[in-house]
């Protein structure tokens, strides 16, 4: 058992149960982005967490472990190419990123966005031209050393 076979696991459950990533995420008292990222196998969960997704996905004892473990985060090449809404999101990165690097830079100086100090938030919002997908991405500013 690796990590894919255990994400591989959880999503077929979901599917099979009818389930919603919001609702795992009540049990687990956390965001319905963390909980998915996590699930998905892109976070580590605490022993509790990792507890409480194998008893909702039915998962074996081995599998806590394995939630626990911190993981090789990110896609492959091949799977950002295969997938329209990955490419569509990395497309948005390609065409805005250097607006968005230039505009951090101009706010706050020489420096990133973290990736580890961040949150993702997705809403639903309604719009008489087709329901809008909106991503709030919030990480921490790190200016550069001597920046």
């Amino acid at each position: 058992m690796n990590r894919a076979t255990v994400t591989e696991q959880i999503v077929e459950t979901k599917i099979q149960k009818g389930m919603k990533w919001a609702d795992v995420a009540d049990e687990l008292d956390a965001s319905k982005e963390w909980v998915t990222t996590a699930c998905l196998g892109q976070m580590t969960l605490s022993a509790d967490q990792a507890q409480k997704i194998a008893d909702i996905f039915d998962l074996p004892s081995a599998a806590v472990a394995i939630l626990r473990t911190p993981p090789t985060r990110g896609l492959s090449e091949g799977a950002i190419a295969s997938d329209p809404l990955i490419h569509r999101l990395r497309e948005i990165v390609t065409v805005y990123g250097p607006t968005i690097k230039e505009l951090i830079h101009e706010e706050f100086g020489d420096g990133i966005m973290s990736a580890i100090d961040f949150q993702l938030t997705l809403n639903r919002r309604e719009d008489p031209r087709g329901d809008r997908v909106e991503l709030v991405l919030s990480g921490k500013y790190l200016p550069y050393p001597g920046a």
